[in-house]
Protein backbone atom coordinates (compact mmCIF):
# COMPACT_ATOMS: atom_id res chain seq x y z
CA UNK A 1 0.00 0.00 0.00
CA UNK A 2 1.13 3.33 -0.77
CA UNK A 3 -0.42 6.34 1.11
CA UNK A 4 -0.13 10.05 1.98
CA UNK A 5 1.29 11.63 4.89
CA UNK A 6 -1.22 10.51 7.84
CA UNK A 7 -4.27 11.71 9.89
CA UNK A 8 -5.97 11.07 13.71
CA UNK A 9 -4.67 7.81 15.23
CA UNK A 10 -7.71 6.13 17.53
CA UNK A 11 -6.29 3.88 20.07
CA UNK A 12 -8.07 0.88 19.19
CA UNK A 13 -6.88 -1.57 21.17
CA UNK A 14 -10.00 -2.25 23.29
CA UNK A 15 -10.83 -5.88 22.47
CA UNK A 16 -7.34 -7.49 23.74
CA UNK A 17 -7.21 -7.16 27.92
CA UNK A 18 -9.55 -4.67 28.01
CA UNK A 19 -10.66 -6.03 31.66
CA UNK A 20 -8.48 -6.30 34.59
CA UNK A 21 -6.07 -4.02 33.26
CA UNK A 22 -3.17 -3.04 35.90
CA UNK A 23 0.38 -2.73 35.85
CA UNK A 24 1.82 0.63 34.28
CA UNK A 25 -1.99 1.77 33.61
CA UNK A 26 0.66 4.43 31.70
CA UNK A 27 -0.09 2.44 28.68
CA UNK A 28 -3.46 3.86 29.10
CA UNK A 29 -3.18 6.92 30.72
CA UNK A 30 0.09 8.63 30.84
CA UNK A 31 1.79 6.76 27.98
CA UNK A 32 -1.31 7.92 25.97
CA UNK A 33 0.43 11.57 25.83
CA UNK A 34 3.52 9.55 24.69
CA UNK A 35 1.38 7.67 22.35
CA UNK A 36 -0.31 10.64 20.57
CA UNK A 37 2.42 13.31 20.64
CA UNK A 38 5.36 12.26 19.85
CA UNK A 39 6.34 14.04 16.88
CA UNK A 40 5.27 17.12 18.31
CA UNK A 41 8.05 16.51 20.57
CA UNK A 42 10.43 15.86 18.28
CA UNK A 43 9.63 19.13 16.80
CA UNK A 44 9.64 21.18 19.75
CA UNK A 45 12.09 19.33 21.83
CA UNK A 46 9.97 18.59 24.34
CA UNK A 47 10.52 14.84 24.56
CA UNK A 48 10.85 14.38 28.52
CA UNK A 49 12.45 10.77 28.06
CA UNK A 50 15.35 12.62 26.00
CA UNK A 51 16.30 14.41 29.72
CA UNK A 52 17.19 11.56 31.12
CA UNK A 53 20.58 10.70 30.82
CA UNK A 54 21.38 7.50 28.78
CA UNK A 55 23.16 5.04 30.82
CA UNK A 56 22.42 6.05 34.17
CA UNK A 57 22.54 2.29 35.48
CA UNK A 58 25.12 1.02 36.25
CA UNK A 59 26.79 -2.09 34.29
CA UNK A 60 25.93 -4.12 37.68
CA UNK A 61 22.26 -2.95 38.16
CA UNK A 62 21.67 -3.32 34.40
CA UNK A 63 22.82 -6.84 34.77
CA UNK A 64 20.55 -6.91 37.32
CA UNK A 65 17.41 -5.51 35.94
CA UNK A 66 18.56 -7.84 33.08
CA UNK A 67 18.12 -11.20 34.93
CA UNK A 68 15.02 -9.58 37.11
CA UNK A 69 13.35 -9.60 33.28
CA UNK A 70 14.01 -13.60 32.72
CA UNK A 71 13.01 -14.64 36.63
CA UNK A 72 10.83 -17.57 37.18
CA UNK A 73 8.23 -15.21 38.97
CA UNK A 74 6.41 -12.97 37.31
CA UNK A 75 5.78 -10.07 39.77
CA UNK A 76 9.28 -10.05 39.82
CA UNK A 77 9.63 -9.78 35.89
CA UNK A 78 6.66 -6.93 36.51
CA UNK A 79 8.95 -5.09 38.56
CA UNK A 80 11.98 -5.47 36.86
CA UNK A 81 10.10 -3.66 33.39
CA UNK A 82 8.68 -1.29 35.45
CA UNK A 83 12.13 -0.17 36.91
CA UNK A 84 13.52 -0.22 33.23
CA UNK A 85 10.52 2.01 32.49
CA UNK A 86 11.18 4.44 35.06
CA UNK A 87 14.88 4.59 33.80
CA UNK A 88 15.23 4.17 30.29
CA UNK A 89 18.40 3.16 29.21
CA UNK A 90 19.75 2.29 25.08
CA UNK A 91 21.15 -0.74 26.70
CA UNK A 92 17.62 -2.31 27.75
CA UNK A 93 15.73 -2.27 24.20
CA UNK A 94 16.89 -5.08 22.54
CA UNK A 95 16.23 -7.48 26.15
CA UNK A 96 12.76 -5.39 26.10
CA UNK A 97 11.75 -6.33 22.90
CA UNK A 98 12.83 -10.06 22.90
CA UNK A 99 11.50 -10.34 26.23
CA UNK A 100 8.12 -9.09 24.49
CA UNK A 101 8.22 -12.15 22.11
CA UNK A 102 8.22 -14.69 24.44
CA UNK A 103 6.97 -13.62 27.81
CA UNK A 104 3.29 -16.20 28.71
CA UNK A 105 2.07 -13.79 31.01
CA UNK A 106 -0.58 -11.00 29.99
CA UNK A 107 0.03 -8.20 32.28
CA UNK A 108 3.64 -8.38 32.13
CA UNK A 109 3.71 -8.02 27.97
CA UNK A 110 1.70 -4.67 28.63
CA UNK A 111 4.67 -3.52 30.95
CA UNK A 112 7.42 -4.41 28.79
CA UNK A 113 5.26 -2.52 25.70
CA UNK A 114 5.44 0.88 27.91
CA UNK A 115 9.02 0.46 29.23
CA UNK A 116 9.62 0.33 25.54
CA UNK A 117 7.63 3.46 25.02
CA UNK A 118 9.56 5.17 27.81
CA UNK A 119 12.96 4.82 25.46
CA UNK A 120 13.60 7.13 22.72
CA UNK A 121 11.99 6.12 19.18
CA UNK A 122 14.71 6.18 16.67
CA UNK A 123 16.06 3.28 19.20
CA UNK A 124 12.91 1.58 19.57
CA UNK A 125 11.25 1.78 16.06
CA UNK A 126 13.51 0.20 13.99
CA UNK A 127 14.12 -3.21 16.31
CA UNK A 128 10.38 -3.21 16.55
CA UNK A 129 9.92 -3.44 12.97
CA UNK A 130 12.73 -5.90 12.20
CA UNK A 131 10.57 -8.14 14.65
CA UNK A 132 8.20 -7.86 12.61
CA UNK A 133 9.60 -10.97 10.78
CA UNK A 134 9.57 -13.26 13.32
CA UNK A 135 7.89 -16.72 13.02
CA UNK A 136 6.58 -16.47 16.87
CA UNK A 137 3.58 -15.57 15.76
CA UNK A 138 3.53 -13.26 19.58
CA UNK A 139 6.90 -11.81 18.52
CA UNK A 140 4.90 -10.09 15.71
CA UNK A 141 1.72 -8.71 17.31
CA UNK A 142 3.54 -7.48 20.24
CA UNK A 143 5.84 -5.51 18.14
CA UNK A 144 2.80 -4.19 16.36
CA UNK A 145 0.88 -3.57 19.60
CA UNK A 146 4.07 -1.64 21.02
CA UNK A 147 4.27 0.50 17.39
CA UNK A 148 1.10 1.31 17.91
CA UNK A 149 1.60 2.80 21.16
CA UNK A 150 4.40 5.02 20.39
CA UNK A 151 2.78 6.17 17.50
CA UNK A 152 5.95 7.23 15.11
CA UNK A 153 4.95 7.62 11.50
CA UNK A 154 7.80 5.74 10.20
CA UNK A 155 6.54 2.34 11.06
CA UNK A 156 4.12 3.06 8.60
CA UNK A 157 5.68 1.12 5.61
CA UNK A 158 6.23 -1.94 7.27
CA UNK A 159 2.80 -2.93 7.89
CA UNK A 160 2.01 -4.89 4.97
CA UNK A 161 -1.04 -6.30 3.49
CA UNK A 162 0.71 -9.92 4.58
CA UNK A 163 0.59 -8.56 7.98
CA UNK A 164 -3.22 -7.27 7.81
CA UNK A 165 -4.18 -10.38 6.72
CA UNK A 166 -1.77 -12.79 9.09
CA UNK A 167 -3.45 -16.28 8.96
CA UNK A 168 -2.71 -15.92 13.46
CA UNK A 169 -5.93 -13.72 14.31
CA UNK A 170 -3.95 -12.01 17.03
CA UNK A 171 -1.47 -10.91 15.02
CA UNK A 172 -3.87 -9.69 12.44
CA UNK A 173 -5.74 -7.78 15.08
CA UNK A 174 -2.35 -6.29 16.47
CA UNK A 175 -2.05 -5.06 12.71
CA UNK A 176 -5.18 -3.67 12.20
CA UNK A 177 -4.90 -1.54 15.36
CA UNK A 178 -1.76 -0.48 14.45
CA UNK A 179 -2.65 0.54 11.15
CA UNK A 180 -5.04 2.75 12.28
CA UNK A 181 -2.97 4.94 14.43
CA UNK A 182 -0.18 5.13 11.86
CA UNK A 183 -2.18 5.34 8.53
CA UNK A 184 -1.69 8.62 6.74
CA UNK A 185 -3.69 10.98 5.92
CA UNK A 186 -5.90 10.51 2.70
CA UNK A 187 -4.96 6.78 2.89
CA UNK A 188 -7.44 5.61 5.29
CA UNK A 189 -9.90 4.96 2.23
CA UNK A 190 -7.04 2.63 0.54
CA UNK A 191 -6.69 0.71 3.57
CA UNK A 192 -10.69 0.55 4.34
CA UNK A 193 -10.65 -1.24 1.40
CA UNK A 194 -8.08 -3.70 2.33
CA UNK A 195 -9.03 -4.06 5.63
CA UNK A 196 -12.56 -5.02 4.64
CA UNK A 197 -11.46 -8.42 2.50
CA UNK A 198 -11.70 -9.77 6.06
CA UNK A 199 -14.59 -9.23 6.87
CA UNK A 200 -16.88 -12.28 7.77
CA UNK A 201 -13.89 -14.43 8.66
CA UNK A 202 -12.60 -15.21 12.26
CA UNK A 203 -14.18 -15.67 15.49
CA UNK A 204 -16.43 -13.64 17.70
CA UNK A 205 -13.15 -11.59 18.92
CA UNK A 206 -11.79 -11.05 15.75
CA UNK A 207 -15.09 -9.50 13.59
CA UNK A 208 -15.56 -7.28 16.36
CA UNK A 209 -11.76 -6.17 16.60
CA UNK A 210 -11.82 -5.40 12.77
CA UNK A 211 -15.90 -3.67 13.27
CA UNK A 212 -13.87 -1.48 15.64
CA UNK A 213 -11.08 -0.83 13.96
CA UNK A 214 -13.31 0.26 10.46
CA UNK A 215 -15.18 2.41 12.08
CA UNK A 216 -11.94 4.29 14.14
CA UNK A 217 -11.25 5.23 9.77
CA UNK A 218 -14.29 7.60 9.96
CA UNK A 219 -16.66 8.27 7.28
CA UNK A 220 -14.27 6.60 4.59
CA UNK A 221 -15.31 3.26 5.41
CA UNK A 222 -19.19 3.32 4.67
CA UNK A 223 -19.06 3.68 0.60
CA UNK A 224 -16.57 0.15 1.23
CA UNK A 225 -19.04 -1.54 4.22
CA UNK A 226 -22.13 -0.61 1.53
CA UNK A 227 -20.65 -2.64 -1.13
CA UNK A 228 -20.10 -5.94 1.19
CA UNK A 229 -23.96 -5.37 2.23
CA UNK A 230 -24.51 -7.71 -1.07
CA UNK A 231 -21.53 -9.49 -1.32
CA UNK A 232 -22.54 -13.33 -2.00
CA UNK A 233 -21.28 -14.50 1.29
CA UNK A 234 -24.24 -13.92 3.90
CA UNK A 235 -21.09 -13.84 6.33
CA UNK A 236 -19.78 -11.07 4.90
CA UNK A 237 -22.89 -9.27 4.33
CA UNK A 238 -23.65 -9.94 8.02
CA UNK A 239 -20.50 -8.20 9.16
CA UNK A 240 -21.13 -5.86 7.14
CA UNK A 241 -24.34 -4.68 8.68
CA UNK A 242 -22.94 -5.18 11.86
CA UNK A 243 -19.97 -3.04 11.56
CA UNK A 244 -22.67 0.08 10.14
CA UNK A 245 -24.51 -0.30 12.58
CA UNK A 246 -21.76 -0.14 15.17
CA UNK A 247 -20.74 3.38 12.81
CA UNK A 248 -23.92 5.18 13.32
CA UNK A 249 -24.26 4.08 17.09
CA UNK A 250 -20.91 3.17 18.47
CA UNK A 251 -22.47 3.19 22.39
CA UNK A 252 -24.48 0.24 21.08
CA UNK A 253 -21.56 -2.02 21.12
CA UNK A 254 -21.04 -4.81 18.80
CA UNK A 255 -23.10 -7.32 20.38
CA UNK A 256 -25.85 -5.56 19.59
CA UNK A 257 -25.03 -4.49 16.37
CA UNK A 258 -24.74 -8.29 15.54
CA UNK A 259 -27.78 -8.47 16.90
CA UNK A 260 -29.26 -5.80 14.71
CA UNK A 261 -27.87 -7.14 11.94
CA UNK A 262 -28.95 -10.85 12.07
CA UNK A 263 -32.38 -9.52 12.43
CA UNK A 264 -31.84 -7.11 8.73
CA UNK A 265 -29.73 -10.43 7.57
CA UNK A 266 -32.82 -12.35 7.89
CA UNK A 267 -35.09 -10.31 6.55
CA UNK A 268 -32.77 -9.99 3.43
CA UNK A 269 -32.02 -6.28 3.36
CA UNK A 270 -29.26 -4.53 3.92
CA UNK A 271 -29.72 -2.33 7.03
CA UNK A 272 -30.06 0.76 5.05
CA UNK A 273 -33.11 2.48 3.54
CA UNK A 274 -33.60 1.83 -0.23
Amino acid sequence: MTMPPRGPRPDTRTDQGAQGRTGPDALGRAGAHHRTDAETRRRTGTDTRRSTPAHRHTDTDARRALRALEHGDPSVRLKAAMAVGTAPDPRFVEPLVIRCGIEPEFFVRETLTWALTRHADEATVPRLIAELGQDRPQARSQALHTLSKIGDRRAWPALTRELLADPDEEVARAAWRAAVALVPEGGQAELAGVMATRLGRGEHRTRASLSRALVALGEVVLPVLAAATVDPDPRVRHHAVATERLWHDPEAGFESAVEEAKRVVALGGTGREE
